[in-house]
């Protein structure tokens, strides 16, 4: 399920416990997508639009939707954000931040920047593992992206 060069799904997060529940959900309701994580936001960038060492992503390696955590090292999630949506490339990829956050600022900068949609993460595995699939399934069965496809 993960992997290290073409994904579906880009998962942005630091905690390692939140990385395993997000598989565990993931894996659950048998979604079997190809994820890549990024432990930080420079990885993240990196990832997407690559670096001096590494080159972009070409269009058909792009994800189908980022989940992205506001509080990461290096990068916060919201300067990623704005990235994404600035850069041509990745402006049309869905973007949910997925994250304990629940700061008005950070939900009102988040849609500024042109967040898809923010979930603030339950404490409750239960509660979790269901939104984990409810964005799986709608990101990426429901969801028609911009260039037509699922």
């Amino acid at each position: 399920m993960i992997e290290s060069g073409a994904a579906d799904i880009l998962l942005v997060e630091d905690s390692p416990d939140d990385v395993e529940l997000t598989l565990r959900a993931l894996r659950r309701a048998h979604i079997a997508n190809r994820i890549h994580i990024a432990r930080d936001g420079e990885e993240a960038l990196t990832f997407l639009l690559g670096n001096a060492d590494t080159p972009p992503r070409r269009e058909d390696e792009m994800p189908a939707v980022i989940l992205l955590d506001v509080n990461l090292p290096k990068i916060d999630g919201l300067e990623v954000l704005r990235r994404i949506k600035d850069h041509p490339s990745t402006r049309a990829i869905p973007v949910v931040m997925l994250t304990v956050s629940n700061e008005s600022r950070d939900v009102a900068a988040a849609y500024q920047l042109g967040v898809n949609s923010y979930i603030v993460k339950p404490v409750n595995f239960e509660q979790f593992a269901s939104s984990v699939v409810q964005l799986g399934m709608y990101w990426l069965l429901m969801n028609r992206s911009a260039n037509g496809t699922k």
